[in-house]
């Protein structure tokens, strides 16, 4: 059932140091971009897909190619914001024993360069326990993106995850009216998420019109970098977006070519990042 939880989590302590903007890999990732005028590139790929053993490849492989960030994905038995390339992906994530602490083993053994989000529901990060958030930041993680707790839902466990050593990231909507979006930015750090379009995950031809727009009203309510992610696909789409925003999300299309291999996830990795830099 979405949204029930696997057992009751009130935290008795906060994470010690809090991610601030001159901390965290991220920001300094961002930083750094913006002094060579460069967009960033943050490639979603989902954990233990299309196995355990190619994801360790796979994610060296985005490094490889040029992404600047990764976005991790945490299988879950009810993605519900996900379309249906991510929920297969994560379905056979499941079914190869792929679980949270399994996620940072291959943060960890990946030792990459990159920052790394965590991108979870909420319920595994619950489920493995109080210090999930400190061991993620001990394996090398930078962020979490957490799909399912809009800001003001739950306000115990939006200081626990805010308060942790990883960047919170938030997702905002197009549809979001600009104070909220100011008022979801200031709870996060790292950079804003924000959705293209309406709907769920997934590979598109097109990006919305109105795109551009959305991107101008988020800006005037948050100094954070912004990346916009959902249906975006190709290189030309990529580069489209990126002229506007400080970075491009693509997940869907990655995790396709995930089934491929890692040799696979390197030449579109390579493409959108060639994309990006036209």
């Amino acid at each position: 059932m979405p949204g029930r939880l696997s057992r009751r989590l009130i935290p008795t302590a906060m994470a010690s140091s809090p991610a601030t903007t001159s901390s965290n890999p991220i920001a300094r990732r961002f930083d750094a971009l913006r002094k060579k005028s460069r967009t960033a590139l943050v490639c979603y790929v989902t954990a233990g897909h299309p196995d355990v053993e190619r994801s360790l490849a796979i994610l060296n492989a985005l490094e490889q190619g040029g992404a600047d960030i990764i976005e991790l994905g945490v299988p879950f038995s009810d993605p519900i914001a996900d379309g249906p390339i991510i929920q297969s992906s994560s379905q056979r994530a499941l079914e190869n024993g792929m679980t949270y602490d399994g996620a940072l083993a291959l943060i960890e053994e990946a030792r990459l360069t990159v920052p790394v989000v965590l991108f979870s529901y909420l319920n595994p990060i619950l489920a493995a326990g109080e210090d999930a958030l400190t061991r993620a930041a001990d394996a090398g993680a930078s962020g979490i993106l957490v799909t399912d707790i809009p800001v003001g839902a739950d306000p115990v466990r939006e200081e626990w995850l805010g308060d942790s050593p990883l960047a919170f990231i938030r997702l905002v909507a197009p549809t979001t009216p600009v104070d909220r979006m100011a008022e979801i930015a200031r709870h996060g750090s790292g950079f804003v998420y924000l959705i293209s379009r309406l709907g769920v995950t997934g590979v598109q031809d097109t990006t919305d019109a109105t795109l551009p727009d959305t991107i101008e009203r988020l800006k005037s309510a948050t100094k954070l970098p912004i990346c916009v992610g959902f249906g975006i696909s190709t290189p030309k789409q990529a580069g489209s977006v990126g002229k506007l925003a400080d970075g491009v999300v693509v997940g869907s299309a990655l995790v396709r070519a995930a089934a491929d291999g890692p040799d696979a996830v390197l030449k579109l990795t390579r493409s959108l990042r060639e994309g990006l830099d036209a």
